[in-house]
């Protein structure tokens, strides 16, 4: 069986294409941040819709750095997102979907 990741999810941020991706180190830092006990707890919060902006910016900034593009959420939320709040909402929910993924 060959694994293979896909887990990334390209996100245009201030004109540069940068990748992004949610590490089980990520996903550690964002239970963190928004202060959630659990991996189910997290993914409850944004299936149920229950997430604000700034649930968004900090999944994105994880999920960005993990990626390799080091930010912080003070600089994403200033940065100019092609395909502004929805492009990043829908990247959000892409990258907390595929981080559950099985390789194939």
């Amino acid at each position: 069986m060959v694994n293979r990741w896909r887990g990334d999810v390209a996100l245009v941020v201030n004109g540069q294409r940068r990748v992004a991706r949610l590490t089980l180190g990520a996903l550690a830092e964002l239970e963190d941040a928004l202060e959630e006990p659990s991996l189910v707890a997290l993914v409850e919060r944004f299936e149920g819709q229950r997430f604000s902006s700034r649930d968004v910016l900090l999944l994105l900034a994880a999920g960005l750095r993990a990626g390799g593009t080091e930010v912080s959420v003070e600089t994403l939320a200033q940065a100019e997102i092609e395909g502004g709040p929805v492009a990043a909402s829908q990247a959000a929910a892409e990258l907390l979907a595929r981080a559950f993924v099985v390789p194939v």
